[in-house]
């Protein structure tokens, strides 16, 4: 029974972990834009991707970026482009990028930062410190996106 309690133990304490591995905001290492590497050290998840770009309270994707794969939901926007393809035509590390902070690659986008936490003009208190997704929710944006080919 103890070493089951220690394995279960080691198990959390290594759960606990894992989340403090994540690459934070302000650490995010850029070339030209992109982001080489994963934000957490894991591939995301493109089912979790999907439901955070069409959340209206997270990525809110869909306020600004017509996506054919989501035809079911109402009111696409059609201020950025439509993302049909997209990833056809990014690399996954442009698109970790694009996510992160659109800014380090088309410096005059209105395309809000989403794993970014401070250097913000008039934010509220409440989300001084805090990015708009978590690398976690970053990575399965990102997946999502890879699985929006051409044909």
């Amino acid at each position: 029974m103890k070493r089951l309690s220690l394995i279960a133990g080691i198990a959390v304490l290594s759960a606990g972990i894992a989340s403090a591995e994540d690459v934070m905001p302000a650490k995010v290492m850029f070339d030209d834009g992109a982001i080489n590497a994963s934000l957490t050290g894991m591939t995301g998840n493109p089912e979790e991707g999907a439901k955070i770009f069409m959340n209206r309270k997270l990525g809110n994707c869909l306020a600004c970026h017509m996506n054919a794969d989501m035809e079911e939901q109402p009111f696409h926007g059609e201020v950025g482009p439509a993302l049909d393809g997209v990833g056809d035509r990014w690399s996954e590390a442009e698109l970790r990028g694009i996510v992160s902070n659109s800014k380090e690659m088309f410096p005059d986008t209105i395309m809000p930062s989403f794993y970014r936490d401070t250097g913000f003009t008039r934010s509220l208190e409440k989300f001084e410190g805090k990015s708009i997704l978590s690398a976690q929710q970053v990575e399965d944006v990102v997946a999502y996106l890879l699985t929006l080919k051409e044909s």
